[in-house]
């Protein structure tokens, strides 16, 4: 008898490492070097994690032998919690901080608690597709509000309204966002917040990147505004720090918790099934959030990161039929094609033939759940060398290519 896979996985996809990261490692085993920009990974790109977290993480191995606490070891659940209380958070409660193995463990766990079948999630489009991929997972809906990209990508707030129903639990919000850049500004977040706490839905708040910040944006958190709004912001160490493969992250739960006691009871029962994260990295926590290990330095003028943002976005600008808003924040740019020059019908299908043709590895923009095959997301991560080479190839790639 054939073994087919669970019907739960139906709408099911992650497309960051999806058909085009399959073709680019068969290529890789047949001897072709691939220039990997389609996840936000800063290792490979020379961005090393710094030394006195890895030195950190040695010194307590001999205390990182057993499980820990479900919700993580104490020391580095403070971390969080100060952290965040220097941000102006109030009322943080250790015992709320959840910490995981990278936001996309807690993603998952956070949903799980959350959603029965049918239930519905506001997502952003595009969006980080992670989302989309665990609540379809979780049985529930993701339902997407579109984000303008003529307004610099900012989402659409009378979309968001038109799309809640009585089956919408939460909102989502990435910011900064993965894939556009955008940052959104506080009146923004109000507004967002303000539709939350009229039709009482949690608020999701995605801040994995909240000090990779460009030019003059301001990260403004979530939870900071809404000492009402049942509120979960993750965050962790894979960008800020560089520490990607270390797995290490945190959820922390703020605002009125009466009402959701039963929800926090399932979030607890989850936690203490998976026993504990990887209890060598949550050492890497304390040490990471007390000093100033992040990457300011690379986004301040003459830092790695900003030039490497300028250089992908003006080139990507200067070919013809392709424009990009400027990103203010994460890794990436998300530049579209103009579909009276670029009239592409498959997008999956141009990063394929990219691929084969230029040994590049994108990501097309329907893999983050954009509704129209026009957009690509490309990392900015490499050095400025290959990023002028790499742009230089996909415009020439561009000039010839039809569907």
């Amino acid at each position: 008898m054939e073994i087919i896979q669970s019907s739960k996985l139906a709408n099911v996809a992650y497309d960051v490492r999806g058909p085009v990261l399959e073709e680019a490692m068969r290529l890789e085993q047949t001897g072709h070097r691939i220039l990997k920009l389609n996840i936000g990974n800063p290792a490979p790109f020379g961005f090393e994690a710094p030394d006195d977290i890895l030195q950190a993480i040695v010194r307590n191995l001999p205390a990182a032998a057993g499980y820990s606490d479900s919700k993580g070891i104490f020391s580095a659940r403070t971390a969080v919690a100060q952290y965040y209380a220097n941000q102006g958070i109030a009322d943080i409660d250790v015992d709320q901080i959840y910490l995981g193995n990278g936001v996309s463990e807690l993603i998952a766990m956070c949903l799980q608690a959350l959603l029965n079948t049918g239930d519905e999630v506001l997502i952003p489009a595009p969006d980080y597709p992670l989302w989309t991929a665990i609540t379809s997972l979780c049985g529930g809906r993701p339902v997407h509000y579109l984000c303008d990209e003529g307004a610099d990508w900012m989402p659409d707030l009378a979309d968001v309204e038109a799309k809640i129903t009585a089956k919408t639990k939460a909102l989502v919000i990435i910011n900064p966002n993965n894939p556009t850049g955008a940052v959104y500004s506080r009146d923004l977040l109000e507004d967002l917040l303000a539709i939350a706490r009229r039709h009482n839905l949690i608020v999701f708040a995605d801040e994995i990147y909240d000090r990779i910040l460009y030019d003059d944006a301001v990260h403004v958190p979530a939870a900071l505004l809404a000492d009402d709004v049942l509120t979960i912001t993750f965050g962790g160490l894979s960008k800020v720090y560089r520490m990607a493969g270390f797995r290490s992250g945190w959820a922390l739960v703020t605002g009125p918790r009466q009402h959701a006691r039963s929800y926090l009871e399932g979030l607890q029962v989850l936690a203490n099934m998976r026993l504990c994260a990887n209890v060598p990295s949550q050492w890497a926590i304390q040490t990471a959030l007390s000093a100033a290990h992040g990457v300011d330095d690379l986004v301040l003028p003459g830092g790695r990161l900003i030039e490497q943002r300028d250089v992908c976005y003006e080139m990507l600008n200067d070919i013809p039929g392709v424009s990009c808003v400027k990103p203010k924040g994460a890794l990436y740019c998300f530049p579209r094609l103009d579909p009276k020059v670029h009239p592409i019908v498959d997008d999956e299908r141009l990063c394929l033939d990219l691929l084969r043709s230029e040994r590049i590895l994108l990501v097309q923009g329907r893999g983050f759940n954009w509704p129209r095959p026009d957009h690509l997301r490309i990392v900015t991560l490499p050095h400025v060398d290959d990023l002028k080479e790499a742009i230089t190839r996909i415009g020439r790639f561009l000039e010839t290519y039809k569907q």
